[in-house]
């Protein structure tokens, strides 16, 4: 497969929807060091993280867009002239989700619809969009919106393939270091000598930002529309999350959240024959392409039935890992 990283990336211009969140900062730092484009588009609609990017990153390709993904005509604005758009604006605190549904529904879902029709109209050579293991079987609002986004994505090919636009998805698990990490809350709460836990036998995925970024570059290198990448990584038991954080504290069970999965889901059991697995990544195929899609070549098939879930997964962090992790 034609890798986009062996390109000159130096020659192309990039943009990053919700490029002021935690992906956001993460991508910019990685894009400006490693790959240095001609131009890195961030396009947010919080002005004042802005301003603190600006400040913190003083480079004259950085351009800055104030702007909303459910707003069509700034997203094509912005769009003018770009190469690649790695997609990460989204609504995701599930709460919020669930208590303002419309609210997530447009961002989530219709600002995706914007980002794809933007993208084909302006000629953009390729679109990955960031998901999440929450699409997967989803039981709340926000999964639920992700699993449309991803749709959206994969048959946005269906229109922008043979105008030269290019879609796929990236699916990952738990970031450490992002906003809404557990990690945060059971650092405040261990100075109290006691954090809450809603299930001690919750398992989660569990990757470090720097790694989720790295692998959604390589996946843009790869696309060729329509697939949906998932890398392998390993899951965390939270009672050894709890053990690794905050040692010695007291444990209150508070039960699981409105929304909340006991274990979450990479790839399930009728998505799986649709996937490649790979030594690092699953790739799953399009389930009806109708553009020129390929399979990706050289992976070999699960099992039949197999699931690629947090709580059977072959690869776990020790606590020395997840200390590790945590302190960095």
């Amino acid at each position: 497969m034609a890798e986009l990283s062996a390109f000159d990336w130096s020659e192309s211009c990039v943009m990053v929807t919700g490029g002021t969140g935690s992906f956001g900062n993460k991508f910019v730092e990685i894009m400006l060091r490693k790959y240095r484009p001609r131009r890195l588009v961030i396009f947010s609609r919080d002005e004042l993280k802005q301003s603190e990017m600006i400040a913190r990153f003083s480079d004259p390709s950085l351009r800055f867009f104030v702007g909303d993904v459910r707003d069509r005509e700034r997203l094509e604005r912005a769009m003018h002239g770009v190469d690649v758009v790695f997609h990460a604006a989204a609504l995701k605190q599930i709460p919020s989700c669930e208590y303002n549904p419309f609210e997530a529904i447009q961002t989530n879902v219709m600002g995706t619809k914007n980002v794809i029709d933007a993208a084909i109209d302006q000629g953009v050579k390729r679109v990955v969009a960031i998901s999440t293991d929450k699409a997967v079987n989803p039981i709340n609002l926000y999964g639920a919106t992700k699993l449309c986004a991803e749709k959206l994505a994969v048959q946005g090919n269906a229109y922008g393939h043979a105008r030269g636009t290019l879609f796929g998805v990236v699916r990952y698990g738990n970031v450490i270091g992002s906003r809404g990490s557990v990690i945060p809350l059971f650092r405040d709460q261990r100075a109290s000598g006691k954090v809450t836990v809603t299930d001690p036998a919750m398992t989660r995925f569990w990757l470090r930002l720097e790694q989720g970024v790295e692998f959604v570059v390589r996946c843009a290198g790869q696309m060729q529309g329509g697939e949906i990448f998932v890398p392998k990584i390993p899951s965390m038991r939270i009672m050894d999350l709890v053990n690794a954080v905050a040692p010695g504290c007291k444990v209150e069970v508070i039960g699981i959240r409105p929304g909340e999965k006991l274990h979450e889901i990479l790839i399930s059991e009728d998505e799986s024959r649709q996937a490649h697995e790979f030594d690092d990544m699953f790739i799953l195929e399009p389930l009806f392409p109708s553009w020129a899609s390929t399979p990706p070549e050289g992976g070999k098939r699960p099992a039949p039935g197999y699931r690629y879930s947090s709580d059977t997964n072959q690869s776990w962090l020790s606590q020395e890992e997840m200390r590790g992790l945590s302190d960095g």
